[in-house]
C-alpha cells in the first residue's frame, strides 16, 4: 500500500508530505495506481520548484518508493498551496477509486 502523509500546522499550513510504499495493485511495471501516484507527486514537486520557486528539501529512495518533501519557509506562497491542494484532490480520487488497500492518505498536525 502507498501511504501519503501531509504534515500541517494547527492553522492549516502545509509543512510538507511523505509518500512511501508500493500500491500492490498489479505486477511491477504494470501497476497503474503506483504510476498515477508517482506522476502526481513528482509533477507537483517539479511544479513547486520550477513554477513557484518554493524552497524545499526533497528526498527520494526509488527501491522503497519513498519521497519526502518539506518546505523551507512558512507560510507557502498561495500558488504553492494551490498546487498542494490539487495534489491532495488527485490522491483522494485515487484512494476513492482504487481503495484504501492500495493508497491511503493521512493528515498529521505538527
Amino acid at each position: 500500500m502507498i501511504q501519503i502523509t501531509f504534515h500541517k500546522t494547527r492553522t492549516g499550513d502545509y509543512q510538507g508530505f511523505t509518500c512511501s510504499g508500493h500500491a500492490g495493485y498489479a505486477a511491477y511495471g504494470e501497476d497503474i495506481v503506483c504510476a498515477a501516484v508517482s506522476a502526481l507527486v513528482i509533477n507537483t514537486i517539479n511544479s513547486l520548484e520550477e513554477i513557484t520557486g518554493e524552497e524545499m528539501e526533497v528526498t527520494a529512495e526509488e527501491n522503497s518508493g519513498l519521497i519526502r518533501c518539506f518546505f523551507a519557509r512558512q507560510p507557502l506562497k498561495e500558488t504553492s498551496r494551490v498546487l498542494i491542494d490539487s495534489l491532495v484532490l488527485g490522491l483522494t480520487r485515487i484512494e476513492e477509486q482504487y481503495g484504501k488497500k492500495h493508497c491511503r492518505l493521512h493528515f498529521k498536525e505538527v
